[in-house]
């Protein structure tokens, strides 16, 4: 198998039948790629309707959290660059069945992100042909990638390298163009294209800071792939040297592509024009008077989403292989292809993924919001559990049982406190919220699942289950 094979996989393989050969041109385009998916392309239109031009502020407070936890998640992959990273940190620091319930729970995600994907795919669809209904282009696209899965995954790599430049230099192009709008004035959004739009229409917080306090559980969906930066780049020829510079780099590519994007978009075309279930981004495009601009755009976040939804399927795929190793997943999930692809974990997570058809049959109207909170929950928890393993790394290395990482977090454990109570926070206003309220339901049906195969794990398996000495643990890594 490649090295190419596994550069933008969302969970690290394990070490039989996987390679550590990532290199830097990859790691640095698939981690600026990363920051850039269907919560920002097709979220971010809802989410201006309800906060207006606030919407920037909910993005860059949050961008700060995001760069909080990937800096303690960076300095746990330098101290220990493991197979599995954020099932086996909490296995490590909180005990065998954290890592249990944190695998299955980021497969969860990423299961649930695809169903975003694909429905964010069949709503772009709708551009083009608006009398095809959602769940028939859903189902049509979840059956061409899983066939592209089943394969061959021998150029994965270097196509999500192509699928990520594509995405950055579209949306550095879009900037480009808005800029020049508002300081040439040129098309037909260039008479009324100005930044006072940030504020003239009822102000910069046109519905009420609650409103806009709200948008924060999708402004966080639209950055649940960001981790991604840590755990490919974990799996580079030189992680000491590309993991910093990935991580580090974040604040720019939040500054750029979300925060820029947003407010160069909010500039030209005031807030009160958008529309939930459609791209800001085509839309604004389109108010500009380019009409195969608006086409184009709607073209790259169509090949965006289809990428990330691909991606997705085999990391999946991958994730209950790893589960399957490390005797927590059935160890069919175990076998590889003769295509050398997981292919019955991707069948599995197809299955599942095609649930998110069904909710575009029934509820196509409610199908994405349903969906990008099951999968915000789900990446919380996720997030959640890198910063408390964090936080007990830091006790342990000062207390001086462990060594110290080569990537220290700055401000040691403080910014990880700051946002494990921001991601509480977040998770108040979930419950709070109606709509999205049902993803703690279905996530509390999840938890008591996962707590039923673990009294099943813990009796057919017992060693699984029981919590090893950590020089048993560094053995197993070792």
């Amino acid at each position: 198998m490649t090295s190419a094979q596994v550069d933008d996989d969302t969970e690290k393989a394990p070490e039989e039948g996987y390679e550590r050969g990532l290199g830097s041109r990859q790691v640095q385009m698939i981690a600026i790629g990363g920051a850039i998916g269907v919560g920002l392309f097709l979220g971010a239109g809802a989410n201006i309707a309800k906060a207006g031009p606030s919407l920037i502020f909910m993005y860059a407070l949050a961008g700060v959290i995001i760069f909080f936890i990937m800096r303690a998640l960076g300095e746990l992959l330098l101290y220990r660059p493991v197979s599995g990273s954020f099932a086996e940190y909490s296995r490590e620091f909180l005990g065998p069945f954290f890592g249990y319930f944190t695998g299955w729970t980021y497969w969860l995600m990423w299961v649930v992100t695809g169903m975003a994907e694909l429905t964010a795919a069949a709503i772009y669809v709708e551009y083009w042909f608006p009398s095809v209904p959602r769940w028939v282009t859903a189902l049509v696209f979840l059956v061409i990638l899983f066939g592209v899965n089943l394969i061959s995954v021998k150029l994965f790599g270097e196509l999500e390298f192509w699928f990520s430049m594509v995405k950055v230099t579209a949306l550095i192009g879009m900037i480009v163009i808005g800029l020049g709008v508002l300081t040439f004035g040129f098309s037909s959004a260039g008479d009324t294209a100005a930044v006072s739009n940030l504020w003239a229409f009822d102000g910069f917080f046109p519905k009420g800071v609650g409103s806009s306090l709200m948008t924060l559980q999708g402004v966080m969906f639209a950055y649940l792939a960001v981790e991604l930066v840590g755990v490919t780049a974990g799996e580079s020829e030189d992680p000491e040297k590309t993991l910093p510079k990935a991580i580090n780099t974040l604040p720019w590519r939040i500054a750029l592509f979300y925060v820029g994007a947003l407010t160069v978009i909010l500039c030209v075309v005031k807030w009160t024009e958008f529309a939930p279930g459609v791209s800001p981004f085509v839309e604004a495009f389109a108010k500009i008077g380019i009409p195969a601009g608006a086409a184009i755009v709607n073209f790259v976040v169509l090949t965006a989403a289809l990428s990330s939804c691909n991606s997705g399927m085999y990391s999946t795929g991958r994730m209950l292989r790893n589960l399957a190793e490390s005797g927590e997943a059935p160890a069919a999930f175990k076998k590889l292809s003769s295509t050398k692809t997981p292919a019955l974990g991707i069948t599995v997570s197809v299955l599942f993924m095609g649930i998110g058809v069904i909710l575009n049959y029934v509820v196509p109207e409610k199908a994405f919001g349903y969906v990008t909170s099951v999968a915000t929950a789900a990446g919380i928890w996720t997030w959640l559990m890198i910063l408390i393993s964090h936080v007990l790394y830091r006790r342990a290395v000062d207390a001086g049982r462990l060594p110290a990482s080569s990537f220290p977090a700055p401000g040691g454990a403080v910014c990880s406190y700051i946002a494990i109570a921001f991601l509480l926070f977040v998770t108040g206003l979930i419950a709070y919220d109606a709509d999205s309220r049902v993803c703690l339901y279905v996530m509390a049906v999840w938890a008591l699942a996962l707590g039923i195969g673990w009294l099943v794990l813990k009796g057919r398996n017992p060693q699984v289950t029981a919590r090893p000495g950590q020089e048993a643990e560094f053995e197993k890594v070792g």
